[in-house]
């Protein structure tokens, strides 16, 4: 089963609508430009509400080992992830003391082989659209055979422009590992749309069944 990641959690009406709906990870912004940065105490309180076997993941970006572990630990994170421009050796810093998910932003000068140099220590690769202006949950969606050929180099959580009526015909193209939605199931930034997150969530486990036939 295609493992679904809502991001862009603020608030815990909307991360116990995520998991009545069947999520297997929230994420959770501590980017402070970002329209849905959460202040980590906020985001403590919402972790320590979630259940077992779901992972909390913190999104942090150029981020120091010393600040994102700090708030990781505070908080009871299961997951970082680096979605800024980390060098490989940034990342391996990381790597002893934390499960890793490294984001790529898919443009015109992305190449798959760049996941090569990072792969000794990182657990997942997240690929998201490019944007000039911002740095995730912008709704930009790339070509999917990137992601195809990401795949040798590790497991890919697809993310960018992914909507309810797009999100089966990326898991069937692509299989990843995991799906990421941001702004493809909110209301407006920060605050998610009931509807459509059980509707995107159902969509994937109906593709995932599809696939595994």
């Amino acid at each position: 089963m295609v493992r679904v990641k809502i991001c862009g959690i603020t608030n815990w009406a909307d991360a116990a609508l995520a998991l009545e709906a069947g999520a297997n990870a929230l994420g959770f912004n501590f980017y402070a430009p970002s329209p849905r940065y959460i202040p980590p105490s906020h985001a403590r309180m919402i972790v320590s509400r979630m259940p077992p076997g779901v992972d909390a993941v913190g999104v942090f970006v150029n981020a120091g080992f010393a600040e994102a572990n700090e708030i990781g630990l505070a908080i009871d994170l299961d997951v970082l992830q680096l979605h800024g421009d980390e060098p490989p050796e940034a990342v391996a810093e990381f790597s002893d003391s934390w499960p890793l998910i490294k984001a790529f932003r898919v443009g015109p000068e992305f190449r798959a082989e760049q996941l090569e140099t990072y792969r000794r220590h990182t657990d997942f690769f997240l690929l998201d659209g490019f944007s000039h202006d911002a740095r995730g949950g912008t709704g930009n969606s790339f070509d999917w055979s990137v992601a195809r050929e990401a795949k040798q180099y590790g497991r890919i959580f697809l993310s960018g422009g992914l909507t309810v009526e797009n999100v089966g015909d990326a898991i069937r193209q692509v299989r990843p590992f995991a799906v990421d939605v941001c702004s493809g199931v909110e209301a407006s930034p920060g605050k998610k749309d009931a509807a459509r997150v059980r509707e995107f969530i159902r969509t994937v486990k109906e593709a995932s069944r599809e696939i595994a036939q």
